[in-house]
């Protein structure tokens, strides 16, 4: 294990089962999820009429959601409020409910999230790591220290073998690799300031990051490890960045300056700026390119994007402070 993930490994299960109002409606496929961190619950949306037809109440300070593969589980980090946080809950979609509540003990501040070869990658900021959680055996079953100031987002390829962390107090995205069976190796990559929202361009080619502190973005280059160009975007605040499937766009939530950004892919330049609510945050894009959903936290709104007019064509009322969002299909 590596030096930077001696923490304890006594995590305990406690079984937590509450639903918060719902409509009686079945859980649609797909499903828009949105975490509102002000109410700690997670709504399901049916993206087809735009209405939550279930709440689910969570730990406080929920912030990223993902969904399992076959869009039946969903997992959220509890990620605290004035006190850090310390659990993910496990939401049964069909059913409706919280089954469980992970305790991880030790691990503050869980953050990232993401659903990738049967298990729950999440960040614990203030532990400086990774861990993952097995839904099969409901023990976190690996860690590994980044040894960088506040671990915050995390991303990663279909087998999880190779893993990126932002890392928003080092200015550094952390490039993980599984060397053989159980060894792995870090690549500590220096980007802009404050490097928070991560992702992966569609070809598996680049990931990029915006780096909130300097308006800017640091493209990595994943063959060498390395930042391949730096754009500066002239953002107030970046706080989420996401690919279009299709691979043309690149969508910045600017939470401060309450626009979306949107980036040209191909010429790596600005092509429109949209005027959005009050802090607009988290990042949905649906997997057909066709649409994007932005979280408006001071809204209390979600804003639907078209991509085509790149115009805002609709807006989703999901409760009180929406941030986090997953699409969950099923299988």
């Amino acid at each position: 294990m590596h030096p930077g993930a001696k923490v304890l490994l006594g995590l305990v299960l406690t079984g937590l089962a509450h639903s918060g109002a719902a409509t009686g409606a079945e859980t649609p496929t797909p499903a828009l999820l949105v975490l509102n961190k002000a109410d700690k619950q997670l709504a399901i949306i049916d993206p087809a009429t735009g209405k939550a037809i279930a709440r689910v109440n969570v730990g406080e300070g929920p912030h990223e959601v993902t969904a399992s593969s076959d869009g039946r589980f969903a997992y959220v980090a509890n990620y605290g409020e004035q006190t850090p946080g310390n659990s993910i809950s496990v939401i049964d979609l069909p059913v409706q409910e919280e089954l469980h509540r992970v305790d991880l003990g030790p691990l503050r501040r869980p953050h990232g999230l993401l659903f990738v070869d049967g298990k729950v990658l999440f960040t614990a900021e203030e532990n400086r790591l990774i861990g993952r959680y097995d839904p099969v055996s409901m023990k976190v079953d690996w860690l590994f220290g980044t040894g960088q100031a506040i671990t915050h987002m995390v991303i990663a390829n279909a087998d999880a073998s190779l893993i990126f962390a932002s890392n928003i107090g080092s200015n550094t995205v952390s490039a993980i690799e599984r060397m053989g069976q159980d060894g792995w190796s870090e690549t500590t990559i220096p980007v802009g300031r404050g490097p928070e929202g991560i992702d992966w361009s569609p070809d598996g080619k680049e990931v990029w990051t915006a780096t909130g502190g300097d308006g800017g973005v640091s493209i990595i280059d994943v063959a060498t490890r390395r930042v391949a160009a730096t754009l500066n975007v002239g953002t107030k605040r970046t706080n989420r960045l996401k690919f279009t499937p299709d691979g043309k766009w690149v969508l910045l939530s600017d939470r401060d300056g309450n626009e979306l950004v949107v980036l040209d892919r191909a010429t790596r330049r600005e092509h429109t700026r949209l005027k959005m609510g009050s802090y607009p945050e988290g990042i949905l894009v649906t997997p057909d390119s066709r649409r994007a959903y932005v979280a408006q936290e001071g809204a209390n709104d979600i804003a639907v994007v078209d991509l085509k007019t790149l115009a805002v064509s609709g807006h989703i009322s999901p409760g009180n402070g929406p941030d986090g969002m997953a699409w969950a299909v099923r299988k």
